[in-house]
């Protein structure tokens, strides 16, 4: 386990980009930058080569082990834990399908002229406390994770911070001024307080399979819905380079 200031200031600086990437104008651009999509393609390489495998096996150990071995952990295979992944992509989608729908159903013109969000205020709310609650599990997730070791620590939270930034755009151009003098800070706290919790509560290891597996299927779909859009314009070339780039990082470790 790494020293204990290591977990803060790692969680300080995943609450940091959600304090600073609104003020990167390079990122706000069409075509979409480049870096957004590099980053993108770092987040969905963590989540297939390392993330993934590596709680699937750790939960066969765990199911294996007399030491260990529960309840549910016994009844924990790689369906349930890919069954997870799966809830975790469903319940993101559905949470940007309601950001979407309420962005249609506003009324431009009052937006245009005091409205401080594209979305209704209970849509605000209900996208930014989801997130807070996103941001909680991979400060949480800073303490318990499959593997150790500060290398692996490292590689989890570069992955999340340029995660983060594809997170605060979308969040962002759905929710614009109340994002920036609101919803981006109770982002940024939610790391710090998942960190905080983590301290404080430990968990089965079988249930931090599941955690991580939730997280693996928020972040491939919260990716892929900032790149597929059309209108985005993203670089396929860019988002490719960042996916082999980490991939072959990974595997070298």
């Amino acid at each position: 386990m790494a020293p204990t200031v290591v977990y803060w200031l790692l969680a300080g600086g995943l609450a940091g980009v959600h304090v600073v990437a609104g003020k990167l104008r390079f990122l706000q651009v069409v075509p979409r930058s480049r870096y957004l999509s590099a980053a993108g393609g770092v987040s969905i390489a963590y989540v297939f080569v390392h993330l993934l495998p590596e709680i699937t096996d750790r939960q066969i150990e765990l199911a294996a082990s007399d030491e260990t071995a529960t309840p549910l952990a016994e009844l924990t295979t790689e369906r349930e834990l890919f069954l997870v992944a799966l809830a975790g992509f469903a319940v993101f989608y559905g949470l940007e399908r309601v950001a979407v729908g309420s962005r249609r159903a506003t009324d431009r013109q009052a937006v245009v002229r005091d409205a401080e969000t594209n979305t209704s205020e209970p849509v605000f709310w209900l996208h930014t406390g989801s997130f807070a609650a996103y941001n909680a599990l991979v400060g949480y997730l800073l303490l318990y994770r499959e593997e150790t070791g500060l290398a692996n620590l490292l590689m989890f939270a570069v992955a999340m911070a340029l995660h983060f930034f594809v997170n605060d755009y979308g969040l962002r151009e759905h929710h614009r001024e109340a994002y920036t003098r609101v919803g981006r800070w109770i982002l940024a706290g939610a790391v710090v307080a998942g960190l905080a919790v983590g301290f404080l509560v430990a968990v089965p290891e079988s249930v931090v399979g599941f955690l991580l597996a939730f997280l693996g299927g928020g972040v491939v779909l919260n990716v892929i819905k900032e790149e597929l859009p059309e209108e985005r314009e993203s670089s396929y070339w860019a988002f490719a380079g960042g996916l082999v780039g980490y991939t072959v990082l990974l595997l070298l470790l």
